[in-house]
């Protein structure tokens, strides 16, 4: 994702923001929390009796996120249902999914007087963020965890939900913008990366596969997450197990094999994202296992035969996708995603590329596994 800037937040009205939630006792202080690159999100404590409670206040990132309302009756929609989801099934609703607080006037945001939108959250005690694979083991929990985010939300009508971010996992739509990049060529960047670009439009004909099946109602319309990432599970700090499923800002209707896939993109890869020596990046069949096996046993109690079949068209789509972007965004002078060296965005296409040729590589070994599984 990328994160485009807002203006800072004045800190003198935070504690008058914090004011226009429902938070119980006493004011005492805010910080910032966490390390997101979109949202501007802070702690903040109140004394109830003898008891210090914190909460999460954040700010939307409106230049990302251009109709916040949509977004939060998305958030509110998904949240209660798996409040109520949790529940039934014996488990805490309010360690095991985020909850909303609502702000005075009933409603689940506020907005202050330079039009940003805030919304409140209960805090989750005792959780930790992961920034990155270090165990197979870490990975197949996250998949068990991402896995019961489908499985709790398979009824969920997924229609009714806004899409956040308009076509942001149509990849032939990802194509078209990055044709568009590509005839601009406002850099005069394309000479430079042929063999890229070539390799991006021997592709073309693959991207429609997924949106083509869905379209022909072969592959079912979810309620997807969308940024399915390792940091985006709170972890247990003293089991390690995934506890909940957290950045719902992207969360609508999609296929599963969106999530699934960006999952492998981002966890299964040997090296960095950005890394620039491209012998150090393969597509780990191990990892890829193990995250499959948990994913499976979670989610395949709901998955349709073919969204299984197709697991691994999930990883590489997604895989391929990214790279697209990554490598559209080069050709148009690096204005979405935020780069700290010249050719930053070049480096992620081509880690990107590098693991859609592993996966191609051993596409038989990925497609084994995942019958292995459902045998």
């Amino acid at each position: 994702m990328g994160g485009q800037y807002m203006k800072p937040v004045k800190n003198e009205l935070l504690p008058e923001i914090a004011g226009k939630f429902q938070f119980e006792g006493q004011y005492v202080g805010i910080l910032p929390y966490g390390s997101g690159h979109i949202n501007d999100t802070f702690s903040v404590f109140f004394q109830l009796e003898e008891q210090t409670r914190r909460y999460i206040l954040q700010r939307i990132n409106t230049n990302v996120f251009r109709k916040p309302v949509e977004l939060m009756e998305n958030v509110v929609g998904v949240t209660r249902y798996l409040h109520r989801a949790i529940a039934a099934a014996g488990g805490d609703p309010y360690r095991e999914t985020l909850n909303l607080i609502p702000a005075w006037d009933g409603t689940y945001y506020y907005i202050d007087e330079d039009g940003g939108y805030w919304r409140s959250y209960y805090f989750i005690e005792n959780t930790v963020t992961l920034q990155q694979t270090r165990t197979k083991e870490e990975f197949y929990d996250s998949a068990r965890t991402f896995g019961r985010f489908q499985l709790l939300l398979a009824d969920y009508p997924a229609a009714t939900l806004h899409e956040t971010i308009p076509l942001f996992h149509n990849t032939p739509n990802r194509i078209l913008q990055f044709k568009e990049a590509l005839a601009e060529d406002v850099k005069g960047r394309a000479a430079g990366v042929q063999e890229e670009i070539d390799f991006v439009l021997k592709q073309e004909e693959y991207t429609h596969l997924l949106v083509d099946m869905q379209a022909r109602g072969e592959l079912p319309l979810r309620v997807t997450h969308n940024d399915t990432k390792l940091n985006n599970v709170l972890v247990d700090s003293k089991t390690g197990k995934g506890v909940c499923v957290i950045d719902l800002d992207t969360v609508m209707p999609g296929l599963s094999l969106y999530d699934f896939g960006d999952s492998i993109r981002f966890g299964a890869s040997t090296a960095a994202e950005d890394e620039q020596d491209l012998s150090k990046v393969h597509f780990d069949l191990e990892l890829y296992e193990a995250y499959t096996k948990g994913f499976l046993e979670i989610a395949g109690k709901v998955l349709t035969n073919e969204e299984i079949r197709r697991l691994p068209d999930g990883a590489k789509m997604m895989t391929l996708e990214c790279g697209i972007r990554f490598l559209a965004d080069y050709l148009a002078g690096d204005t979405y995603f935020k780069i700290s060296r010249e050719g930053h965005n070049l480096d992620r296409a081509r880690t990107q590329f590098r693991l859609v040729e592993e996966m191609d590589e051993k596409w038989d070994a990925m497609s084994q596994i995942v019958e292995k599984f459902c045998e």
